[in-house]
């Protein structure tokens, strides 16, 4: 380890074989400590699935794991994503001892803040003091219009008005301005995030997303393009909330089926179209209401509620095209894996991860034009029109050996390469000013 950079990562969120942000957090710690020797620290309930990792996966000897929780007592109130707010903030407070112990006694000078990445939320104190301080991939500032929350659950629209104002106060919050003062770097996560730095610490921020493409036996290499289906079948995963635009999903599909019925009463050739829908959340009673209400049975339409990673897999190996209507920077996971199975992705642009993905794999869709929000309805037809584009089996394959190809050039080791320069190039550029 001689001759290598120090770096403490703070990564509450990290462990293999998971998806989501504590895929993240694992993929991250994993590249960087090609370059670096790392000190992590994340949860205890975090512990068995990284030792068993690590003992059928040597060679990472550079990665020091530090465990914490708060006591047995005090997690009982913590179930999923209840309460996961308090506990974490609670867990960055009573753990910023860990913190200053390890980083004073290592002669650590890097602190390296990487899970939960909302910049709204508790960094540690002794941490965010130190020489060089990288911040991100960070959001969490994005929120989403009236337009679209009006159809929301009740607890959904409050949720949302309430983020509304949070960060419409965000210019006079004095934890995000000292954060931003404090960061030697700031990793945005979408451009949104970005124009919300302060304008005398904005040079400090970056675009960056968190999330590449996954190579792994997992996934079979070069599914792409699936000839001779009888039916066209998309896709569409995640927790089933709100902001996630499950909503805007069923409402184009039931507009595409219909288009396509017609046109086949025309004498147009098309294939039968089917959507399934992965994932479960508070909305999931709500979106089959929904999708009752239009039409759609279980002929045209699935929801498979919560599955394991594996089956998740399987059904993105076995679908033609991924639709990710997130109003907001989400279901990233899921858009970069089109990119390593080779499917075309229909999507919102979210300002983030969106500027990866060319028109020659991918249709996405604006939320905004000429700074103008655009009208939910425009939005639905937009959607609908992009379904209909991807029945033709000659653009599917086109899209999908692309979308393959284009793969190749956003994995984890290619991102890993870039993670490790930029914060290179940070602590660098800051001891030349120094």
């Amino acid at each position: 380890m001689e001759g290598k950079m120090k770096i403490f990562v703070s990564a509450y969120a990290c462990e293999p074989n998971l998806g989501s942000e504590v895929g993240v957090g694992w993929h991250w710690v994993l590249e960087m400590s090609k370059t670096f020797e790392l000190w992590v620290l994340t949860r205890q309930s975090n512990r068995r699935a990284i030792e068993q990792f690590r003992s059928v996966n040597p060679g990472y000897e550079g990665i020091h794991f530090l465990y914490y929780d708060l006591p047995e007592w005090a997690r009982k109130w913590k179930k999923g994503r209840r309460g996961v707010h308090l506990y974490y903030t609670l867990w960055q407070t009573f753990s910023n001892k860990i913190v200053k112990e390890t980083m004073t006694r290592e002669g650590i000078q890097v602190f390296h803040h990487l899970t939960y990445g909302n910049v709204l939320w508790k960094v540690s104190a002794f941490g965010q003091k130190a020489p060089y301080f990288i911040w991100g991939p960070v959001g969490g500032l994005e929120t989403i219009p009236r337009q679209y929350t009006r159809y929301y659950s009740i607890g959904s629209r409050l949720l949302e008005g309430l983020r509304r104002c949070i960060v419409a106060m965000i210019p006079f919050n004095l934890g995000f301005r000292r954060r931003c003062k404090d960061a030697s770097l700031i990793l945005c996560k979408t451009d949104i995030t970005r124009s919300m730095v302060p304008a005398f610490y904005r040079d400090k921020a970056v675009l960056f997303t968190d999330v590449a493409v996954e190579k792994s036996e997992s996934f079979p290499e070069g599914t792409g393009f699936l000839a001779d289906k009888a039916s066209v079948d998309f896709l569409t995963v995640g927790r089933l909330e709100g902001w996630r635009g499950f909503d805007l999903v069923l409402e184009a599909y039931a507009k595409a089926r219909f288009e396509a019925s017609l046109r086949r009463a025309a004498g147009e050739k098309l294939k039968e179209m089917h959507l399934t829908v992965m994932g479960n959340g508070p909305d999931a009673s709500k979106l089959r209401k929904l999708a009752a209400m239009l039409g759609l049975g279980v002929s045209e339409l699935t929801f498979t509620g919560r599955v394991p990673m594996h089956v998740y897999q399987r059904f993105i190996a076995g679908c033609d095209v991924v639709v990710n209507a997130s109003l907001k920077e989400g279901a990233v996971t899921v858009s970069f894996d089109t990119l390593s199975l080779g499917k075309p992705l229909i999507c919102l642009d979210t300002t983030g991860f969106t500027r990866y993905f060319s028109p020659d794999y991918s249709l996405v869709i604006p939320r905004q034009e000429n700074g103008v929000e655009v009208a939910r309805e425009q939005v639905i037809q937009e959607l609908c029109e992009a379904m209909l584009r991807l029945m033709e089996d000659g653009l599917r394959e086109r899209m999908s050996r692309a979308a393959y190809r284009a793969g190749e050039n956003f994995t984890w080791e290619h991102h890993g390469q870039e993670i490790s320069d930029i914060i290179i190039n940070c602590v660098s550029s800051q001891n030349k000013e120094e």
